[in-house]
């Protein structure tokens, strides 16, 4: 199954580069299109799309699939918006409208997806750090990597669509158990898992695949 080439991905320092959550969100993308049909239309989301390699992989998986879908990638960044129309213009992908801003306001108001993918700012780091508008807001989430993540997850019950599935990259210290046991006690409807596990250097990082029930 073709993904996005590195080659034609787009990035510069103010965009986060493809690296081993990357590529392990892609991983899971591929494992959970097994169940994709291609009678069934996506409506897909990814929150913070950085360099669009993720985006513009699911793209190209649901297209040969034959699955009809759109796609909605956003960022807070601008570089990121810039570098993923970059990277998605170079794989002649179509099928995606890019948003610029703070996923809290744009997804308040918003439809309901039936696939959601996250890559968050998830490194433990000090609170000062969640205050920086450099690149460093792309991995930098207080003091147990939860931050960003504490804020998306309200929204997750919103946004799922009755089909939806929402895959999440997180690492052990940001307690994976302890995120699902939160998304159902918000919506009793919502269960999940590990999906996929994989060490980078000194992170374990994991996909939380999370769906309606």
């Amino acid at each position: 199954m073709r993904t996005a080439s590195i080659a034609l991905t787009c990035y510069d320092r103010d965009v986060y580069e493809p690296s081993d959550d990357t590529f392990l969100l892609v991983d899971a993308l591929l494992k959970a299109s097994g169940s994709w049909h291609a009678q069934q239309r996506k409506l897909c989301l990814e929150v913070g799309c950085g360099s669009g390699f993720v985006s513009c992989s699911l793209a190209l998986i649901l297209s040969q699939l034959h699955v009809s879908h759109h796609l909605i990638a956003l960022d807070i960044s601008h570089a990121a918006i810039s570098a993923t129309k970059s990277t998605l213009n170079a794989h002649k992908v179509s099928t995606a409208d890019l948003i610029q801003g703070d996923f809290q306001h744009i997804l308040a108001d918003t439809s309901t997806f039936d696939i959601v993918i996250f890559n968050p700012p998830y490194v433990p780091t000090p609170d000062e750090e969640l205050e920086r508008t450099d690149i460093a807001r792309a991995w930098a989430g207080g003091w147990n990597g939860r931050a960003v993540i504490d804020k998306f997850l309200p929204l997750v019950p919103k946004i799922l669509s009755e089909v939806g599935e929402l895959l999440l990259v997180v690492v052990s210290e940001n307690d994976p158990p302890g995120i699902l046991k939160a998304l159902h006690a918000m919506d009793r409807s919502l269960h999940g898992g590990v999906m996929m596990t994989r060490r980078a250097d000194e992170e374990l990082l994991s996909i939380l695949h999370v769906q309606r029930r």
